[in-house]
């Protein structure tokens, strides 16, 4: 199953042209500075926006399609919408806004209570709008489009407004959600730690054109692209718990064709988790050294070579078996281990330099 979209659309100033599919169900965030055209994707899609050219499917299901004269209205594309501001009824309890979301949806899988229990509102039933907080608010809004029983669920920046401790009160909501309704979800946002922790599927949007498409480790890991050229940029590698060692105070995770020790983790046996690992902390090595504190030497295959000119330094792209990662050198560092794309190198990472994300 997938979801296709392609857009092309002339504004006064701008053109937009984007030609992508993902595999769903899963989240699929569109990143990219404002501007890049990400909220037209989610009008087009909602059908709130009939652009010049267009074809849009979900799961073999034709919600656009101009070359075959195909065009469902808004209210017959069966799609969840999510904005910055969460637009609940004001004068409405959190019951009655969460049902206005239920009048017109046919029969469907999702239930009152097990949305309720998922994004943990149930004590917030009976107060108004004006007396939660944002990311209460949030959750409410989620919660009334899931209950129109979407096929697809489109969000615009739904953190966007909050503070970052509101934010991290409603990531977890929404990994929740994900995992526990399997829809196909359009996220938008241009925050790295809302992709990190919630994207599947990854499309990388500027000016208007698709420059990336592919699984969160597979961009996030691409030297060549713009998400490559961040201060933070990193690897992202999909891990399982595979072993603690109370005694030295470290668990063994495995991903990507590799195995990795961090800090000792409180998480059971098999656990799947995402790690990030960033460039800044990779160091790059010809053979391993003889005595080290370092717990993790990776063995890899230089795969690309970028330089960024502003900050006098290279991107090194490494191969793994399963997965990518990024080190950030001098272009001397590159001279003196002689790298080049198909040479053998090794990355040396910290225990403490691998960010595990929830497991």
């Amino acid at each position: 199953m997938s979801l296709a979209l392609l857009l092309r659309h002339r504004f006064p100033a701008t053109q937009l042209d984007m030609d992508f599919e993902v595999p769903t169900p899963g989240v699929t965030v569109l990143f990219g500075p404002s501007g890049a055209g990400k909220s037209t994707v989610i009008a087009a899609a909602a059908g709130l926006l009939r652009p010049d050219v267009c074809r849009i499917e979900v799961d073999g299901v034709v919600l656009a399609d101009t070359a075959s004269g195909v065009w469902l209205p808004p209210e017959r594309r069966r799609v969840g919408l999510v904005f910055q501001d969460a637009k609940l009824f004001p004068h409405m309890s959190v019951t009655t806004n969460l049902r206005f979301g239920m009048r017109r949806a046919p029969t469907g899988v999702v239930r009152f209570d097990e949305v309720v229990e998922l994004l943990g509102i149930g004590a917030l039933l009976a107060r108004r709008p004006h007396t939660l907080s944002g990311g209460e608010r949030q959750r409410v809004a989620i919660g009334r489009a899931l209950l129109a029983q979407p096929h697809l669920l489109l969000m615009d920046e739904p953190l966007a407004s909050l503070d970052s401790a509101r934010k991290a009160e409603i990531l977890p909501y929404l990994t929740r959600l994900k995992t526990a309704l399997r829809l196909p979800i359009i996220y938008v946002t241009h925050a790295l730690d809302e992709v990190v922790q919630l994207a599947d599927s990854m499309v990388l949007i500027d000016a208007g054109h698709v420059v990336g498409c592919g699984t969160l480790s597979e961009i996030a890991a691409r030297a060549d692209l713009p998400l490559a050229q961040r201060d933070d940029a990193g690897a992202l590698l999909l891990c399982r718990v595979v072993e603690h060692d109370v005694g030295r105070e470290l668990t063994r995770l495995e991903g990507g064709g590799a195995a990795f020790w961090v800090p000792l983790l409180d998480a059971p046996l098999h656990a799947e988790c995402r790690v990030r690992i960033p460039a800044r902390e990779v160091i790059l090595a010809g053979k391993a050294p003889d005595a080290i504190s370092l717990h993790n030497i990776v063995s890899g295959t230089v795969r690309r070579i970028a330089a960024e000119a502003a900050r006098r330094s290279v991107l090194v792209e490494i191969a793994l078996p399963n997965g990518a990662l990024l080190s950030r050198v001098t272009p001397d560092a590159v001279v003196r281990l002689a790298l080049s794309p198909g040479s053998p190198v090794l990355g040396l990472i910290k225990s403490t330099s691998i960010e595990v994300l929830e497991a």
